[in-house]
């Protein structure tokens, strides 16, 4: 298993992993919505701000981030590969990457969503705290800050 950065020839097998847990994203739900994914993940991995896990044959986790807003965008893990630190890892590799002096952001699902239990316990055990609750393509969704 490889961590590094996406690149544009990856595009299809990273949206092969979006397409398997669009369910648990909101703003996903339509064609019209991944097509401006992929758009979005193109101009992330152009600005070497794309994380990818890697078998041999496909890639399994996928971590969009802001380096000029210090931001979490987007993570996911193939179901099948869950529990291995896959997250973790790619994070980690982030974090290197990010200016060190500024809290980090990342939202997801309010405590109330059971979409959003094993994040929040992940972002948790990682050192984020919970932050402001707000909303993402009309979704209740909570930040959530690491403190550095």
């Amino acid at each position: 298993m490889k961590i590094e950065f996406g690149r544009e020839p990856d595009i299809e097998m990273w949206m092969n992993l979006v397409n398997k847990v669009k369910s648990s994203f909101p703003g996903l739900e339509t064609k019209e919505a991944l097509d401006e994914h992929r758009q979005t993940v193109l101009t992330f991995m152009r600005a070497a701000s794309a994380i990818c896990a890697k078998t041999e044959e496909q890639i399994v986790g996928a971590l969009l981030f802001s380096r000029e807003e210090n931001m979490l965008c987007f993570l996911a893990v193939d179901e099948q590969y869950r529990r291995q630190h896959i997250a973790e890892r790619m994070v980690l590799h982030m974090l290197s990457c990010m200016n060190p002096e500024k809290e980090v952001i990342v939202t997801t699902y309010r405590e109330e969503v059971p979409e959003g239990i094993a994040a929040r316990a992940f972002y948790k055990r990682l050192g984020f705290v919970e932050g402001e609750l707000t909303e993402e393509f009309g979704a209740p969704v909570q930040e959530f800050i690491l403190k550095r």
